[in-house]
């Protein structure tokens, strides 16, 4: 009851948005244009559940966006290495391997150093772009055309309707809602956000608590990098510039406290929704690129307001 609450405006926000982009653009309800509506959605959820993580446990993750990138470079790079299957083999761990890294370093530097989330993972995300933009001297990366399964991950449509960059997002949506909903793991990140000084006398191991937390969130990244290369059919070493502040505004928007200790992934899920639909209905109805940034500032704005006023 308390979940659906907690929901129940966002879910009103997202029929609203829809009617009113009905009214704008004639066909904004077509079946086709929905599903690619969740398609491109897909991408930014992902960024936002393992943002929802960090930010619930009183921190910051600046360098997803060129984190994204960065695993889109490296697998596309194996991808092209080797013969299709071996490079598949090769290409999606070593993309994986290279978030973790960049993960468990960001974790190392929060839970162990004074220094602030913030700044750390604004100095990562200039490393990750700078590794980003070494491949190929910057220049986009074609992937192969044999690579069938890894175009299918970005393209492909499971039963030909539901695009597989949807089917992906669900799956990572019910085991980050699982595991901080269900799980010890999850009340321990609560209890973290919401009194880390507390949480440490009560026996909580933080840092290993934080230091898995920016694991995850980067991992996550590097799925969306790999999603995204595919969809692109190519690496963009300079892709994913402002991707994170969309992550962040996705699991605002969706009721996560940027002071840490509350927010839900249900609620980032409707939030990345209704960020998804503002992009493409403003897109779709002409409104200038311009407009686009003040409406989503608004609407991020508005979001913190009504945050405030709650724990008030």
């Amino acid at each position: 009851m308390n979940t659906l609450k907690r929901v129940a405006p966002l879910l009103i926000a997202i029929v609203l948005l829809l009617l009113l982009f009905r009214i704008c653009v004639p066909n904004f309800l077509h079946p086709e244009n929905l599903l690619d509506l969740t398609q491109q959605i897909s991408i930014n959820a992902i960024l936002a559940f393992g943002m929802t993580l960090v930010i619930l446990s009183g921190g910051i993750d600046l360098s997803v966006g060129a984190l994204l990138a960065l695993v889109g470079t490296t697998t596309v790079y194996f991808l092209t290495a080797g013969q299709t299957a071996l490079g598949l083999c090769l290409a999606v761990p070593a993309g994986l391997v290279v978030a973790a890294l960049f993960g468990l370093g960001n974790g190392v530097c929060a839970s162990r150093t004074a220094m602030p989330p913030f700044i750390i993972t604004l100095a990562t995300m200039l490393i990750a772009r700078g590794a980003a933009l070494r491949f190929n001297e910057g220049r986009p990366m074609h992937v192969p055309d044999t690579q069938v399964l890894f175009l299918a991950l970005g393209n492909g449509r499971l039963f030909g309707v539901i695009p597989v960059p949807v089917v992906v997002m669900l799956l990572l949506f019910a085991a980050t809602s699982l595991l901080l909903h269900r799980t010890r793991f999850g009340q321990h990140l609560y209890a973290i956000g919401g009194n880390r000084e507390a949480a440490r006398f009560t026996g909580i191991p933080v840092a290993r608590v934080e230091m898995l937390v920016y694991v995850l969130c980067s991992v996550l990244a590097g799925a969306a990098g790999m999603i995204h290369a595919s969809q692109l059919y190519s690496a963009e070493p300079a892709s994913g510039v402002m991707f994170e502040l969309h992550a962040i505004a996705a699991a605002v928007v969706g009721g996560t406290s940027f002071t840490g200790g509350r927010g839900t992934m249900y609620g980032t899920l409707l939030g990345a929704i209704i960020i998804g639909i503002l992009d493409k209905g403003l897109n779709q109805a002409g409104v200038h690129f311009s407009f686009q940034y003040i409406i989503k500032g608004l609407v991020i704005l508005g979001a913190v307001y009504i945050d405030v006023r709650r724990r008030k």
